[in-house]
């Protein structure tokens, strides 16, 4: 071949380790040790005993490359004869195990290169599969003969997962949605974490709670320097409230949802950046069976044998049938409903709901209970239960005041 092939992977240099070497002063060496270390030109002066150095090291190997972060190689094609080659075409591909992707910066062929020169070329792309990576590289040119000339040159390597993400959800009664993000680091080195972050669906409005407000400041639950270790693990939380156009059928959604994606930030080594975003976090939204009753409205603590009210939330979750609902209340052994039993709600549309306001007392102490509403479909004649529907505090009159 006319032509010399070289191609290298761009990374950032790393800070130069040193094994420290050092004795007490009335061992055998004395202060020797101690002494080279201190003439060492890659030890920090003041520091010698640290392995961490002031001097920068080049790579020395392809090293490992991560899921999100960028992939950046060098191309170098040298003629080393001593003859004009013609029309060259360098190429590069990236095969992964489901595409083949062209990185080539130009389609266009160099008319010529002389003797002893080169064509320079680097090359970058985002990694967005783990497994198995070839770049293929091909090189095509013509000599003065007219002969063509054709070869390729295939560098395999793996990309690694970098981050170990699990989530888990909270389906609170109030429509709201917690999720926690457990988010392990499972690479050998420390990672600085950037930005993690919850883009909800069109749906949600999303609030961090990962902030603490400090003299009247807001910091970070992880502290000023957010670093995580190899294998460590950070919990983050998000709460999503359903969107004013979408609270109202928010009671009515069955199935699973779409929440939204999480988006990753990281920085490791000498800055460099990485970013992974998942993909779209469902959750199995909770059956409420055809009516659903929830509590919007009711106070913590109450006096003991006086009256207090709560406002209730009753949803017919059926998306076809019109119900006809009629409210039985119950008395238990500590809560007292005040109003009348067996009154009628009236028509309840599909996916609609309606407002209503109860009255109670407890006749006891303690944390007690709310228990006994009944609703009737007359339609199908079937009867729903609600009972443990909240807990209240019941305490005496003079505590209170």
């Amino acid at each position: 071949y006319f032509l010399v092939f070289a191609v290298m992977r761009l990374t950032k240099p790393t800070l130069f380790t040193n094994i420290p070497v050092t004795c007490e002063e009335r061992d055998l060496p004395g202060n020797l040790f101690n002494q080279l270390m201190k003439d060492d030109l890659s030890t920090v002066t003041g520091a010698e005993t640290l392995m961490l150095g002031e001097m920068l090291t080049l790579p020395q190997n392809f090293g490992n490359i991560f899921l999100g972060e960028t992939f950046s190689s060098y191309i170098s094609v040298h003629n080393d004869s001593n003859q004009v080659v013609k029309d060259i075409l360098v190429k590069a591909d990236l095969q992964t195990s489901s595409q083949r992707l062209n990185l080539s910066a130009s389609s266009a062929a160099v008319a010529e290169l002389k003797p002893d020169c080169c064509i320079d070329d680097v090359i970058h792309h985002e990694v967005k599969e783990i497994g198995t990576h070839i770049l293929v590289c091909a090189v095509s040119y013509t000599t003065q003969t007219g002969e063509k000339m054709y070869f390729r040159k295939f560098f395999k390597f793996q990309v690694l997962k970098p981050l170990d993400v699990k989530t888990k959800f909270y389906n609170a009664e109030t429509d709201e949605v917690f999720l926690e993000a457990q988010i392990q680091n499972i690479t050998t080195s420390p990672m600085f974490m950037e930005k993690v972050s919850l883009e909800p669906s069109m749906m949600y409005n999303v609030a961090e709670l990962n902030t603490v407000d400090t003299a009247g400041k807001s910091e970070s639950t992880f502290g000023s320097r957010t670093y995580l270790q190899p294998m460590d693990t950070r919990q983050y939380l998000y709460c999503l409230k359903p969107k004013q156009e979408f609270a109202e059928k928010a009671g009515v959604i069955k199935g699973v949802t779409v929440i939204g994606k999480l988006d990753i930030v990281w920085k490791t080594n000498l800055g460099e950046r990485g970013r992974l975003q998942t993909s779209q976090l469902q959750r199995m939204a909770p059956g409420y069976g055809d009516v659903r009753l929830s509590l919007e409205t009711i106070p913590d603590t109450v006096n003991l044998e006086e009256p207090f009210d709560i406002t209730c939330k009753i949803t017919n979750c059926s998306s076809e049938r019109t119900m006809d609902l009629v409210l039985e209340m119950c008395n238990t052994n500590s809560i007292h409903w005040c109003g009348v039993s067996g009154r009628q709600l009236g028509k309840l549309h599909p996916s609609s709901s309606l407002h209503l306001a109860l009255t109670l007392l407890s006749s006891v102490q303690g944390l007690q209970s709310v228990s006994g509403l009944r609703l009737t479909d007359t339609f199908l004649k079937r009867t729903y239960e609600y009972d443990d529907i909240a807990q209240v505090c019941v305490v005496p009159s003079e505590v209170k005041r």
